[in-house]
């Protein structure tokens, strides 16, 4: 969703990265950090380390609070279909239909299926087993892992540096950002790390400690290669980039500073073969703490709602809102019965600043709201029809399943009228609300920019549209280069800025 640099598109790294991010649940389970801030037992103040002089002495520091997690599955089954079996761990969603595409992936390594491989799930219908990193983050034996790697597990056991194996509880899981805290079964008391306080910066030295393909204990280390990175992975997507190495089994596990606090969780890779390449994803220890310890207190996550559907301005949407900067999110719909309809939030709004803080772009505007406590008062910065205003918004609680805002569309109409200078040939929709498209020419700038036919034009220049002379008179009075279009498709709604041709 976002239009900034350092972002790479869903569609570029997507499909690798999040392929071995599900395949490291199923081969290697991954592993944790540290939420809860204070020292390590075992002196673990945070004293830099001089990287001329090598990494021994961090690793003396933080080895004894890093773990391997084990993971069984329950017995599966069959599935029914032909040569192919239920596997042991299987994610929902994206990841459970990659597997199901790319069963070479489903062993952890490209080979043949159905050979047993140490520390590796065969698929044969019998119970599963994985394995992966993970570390200790409070005393009392609390630890971190990635959701994929603890999803469906009926047994959890943690292994230490010094070889002692100890059983683990579920305390709670956040697929959003796949994260899950886990609780060591026993009364001792254990050394354990905790995550920087300090922002981390692109340059900065970091050290990955896990299990990578089972080898428990392995040290890489490397730098932070880039900030902010979206790879597709969920909606609050926020990875630091890292060169040191990980692979399979590292997935979860923690990466250090040079002072041994934990700056990131290990979660993915970006690799065409399957092996790294120096582009590691790791979560950011400040999104991390916040959310294990709202699992540790009451075992879910409860986020901030503001129940609107955003995109980001792009620099097209920018120049026809007379903006001076593509920045901010603009609100394509409005949920009934949400904060934002009760604050008076309305359809093309541009959200500039949440709680005093500037919004780079959509994405952005969802992390923040996010992380407000719920029935917090916000004041919410906007800009409509080129005046800026300042509302105040009560955030409420992210409901359980996504609300919809948009209607069902209507129905393509058989003929169509050409609206030959955007490339479109459009019609009136069944339903009298908004104007459908019945066919777009292949290059353009309506395609360039996605519609297709069956999008729905809802408004053209802030002007409700039900036939297309009504496009054509909000043409005429659009005084700007660019023009901007409400437009419903079957994943909801969005702003669309094509070019007049006073461009």
């Amino acid at each position: 969703m976002s239009s900034t640099p350092n972002r790479i598109a869903p569609r570029a790294l997507g499909f690798f990265a999040a392929g071995l991010m599900a395949a490291t649940a199923m081969v290697t389970a991954a592993t944790v950090l540290p939420s809860t801030p204070a020292t390590a037992q075992n002196n673990l103040e945070a004293q830099a380390i001089d990287p001329t002089k090598g990494f021994g002495d961090l690793v003396d520091r933080v080895m004894p609070a890093v773990i391997s997690v084990q993971v069984k599955f329950a017995n599966v089954a069959a599935s029914g279909e032909e040569g192919e079996r239920a596997m042991p761990g299987l994610p929902e969603g994206p990841w459970g239909e990659f597997f199901k595409q790319f069963p070479q992936f489903r062993n952890g390594m490209p080979g043949a299926p159905g050979q047993d491989m140490p520390g590796m799930p065969d698929q044969r219908p019998r119970g599963g087993m994985a394995q992966g990193s993970g570390f200790i983050i409070s005393a009392d034996g609390y630890a971190v892992t990635n959701n994929h790697v603890v999803q469906g597990a009926e047994e959890v056991t943690v292994a230490m540096n010094d070889g002692a194996e100890y059983q683990a509880d579920v305390i709670g899981t956040d697929p959003k950002t796949d994260l899950a805290l886990i609780k060591i079964k026993s009364d001792k008391k254990f050394d354990y790390v905790t995550f920087t306080q300090d922002e981390p910066r692109v340059g900065d030295w970091v050290m990955a400690v896990g299990n990578p393909f089972g080898l428990g204990g392995s040290v890489t280390t490397g730098i932070i290669s880039a900030r902010g990175r979206d790879i597709g992975a969920g909606p609050y997507d926020d990875f630091l980039q890292i060169d040191a190495a990980i692979n399979r089994g590292n997935s979860g596990g923690p990466a250090f500073n040079l002072e041994g606090e934990v700056v990131g969780i290990n979660t993915a890779i970006f690799s065409p073969s399957g092996g790294s390449v120096g582009i590691g994803f790791a979560i950011p220890a400040a999104v991390a703490e916040n959310v294990i310890a709202s699992l540790k207190e009451s075992g879910t996550v409860t986020r901030g709602w503001l129940g609107v559907q955003i995109q980001p301005v792009t620099e097209d949407i920018a120049e026809s809102l007379g903006l001076k900067e593509a920045k901010g999110a603009i609100v394509a719909d409005v949920t009934e019965d949400s904060p934002a309809l009760a604050a008076g939030i309305q359809q093309g709004d541009t959200i500039l600043k949440l709680d005093g803080k500037d919004i780079a772009d959509s994405r952005d505007l969802a992390r923040k709201v996010a992380q407000i406590k719920p029935g917090q008062p916000v004041p919410v910065t906007i800009v409509r029809d080129g005046k800026t205003m300042e509302l105040s918004v009560k955030i409420g609680t992210m409901p359980g399943e996504p609300k919809l805002a948009a209607k069902d569309a209507g129905k393509d109409a058989e003929q169509g009228v050409s609206l030959a200078d955007f490339g479109l040939k459009v019609a009136p929709a069944q339903d009298g609300a908004g104007v459908v498209v019945t066919e777009v020419a292949p290059d353009s700038a309506a395609a360039e920019r996605g519609l297709k036919p069956g999008d729905t034009i809802l408004e053209v220049a802030g002007t409700e549209v039900h036939a297309p002379a009504d496009i054509r008179n909000a043409l005429k009075a659009n005084d700007k280069k660019r023009v901007l279009m409400l437009v419903k498709t079957a994943e909801g709604q969005r702003f669309i800025a094509l070019p007049t041709a006073r461009s």
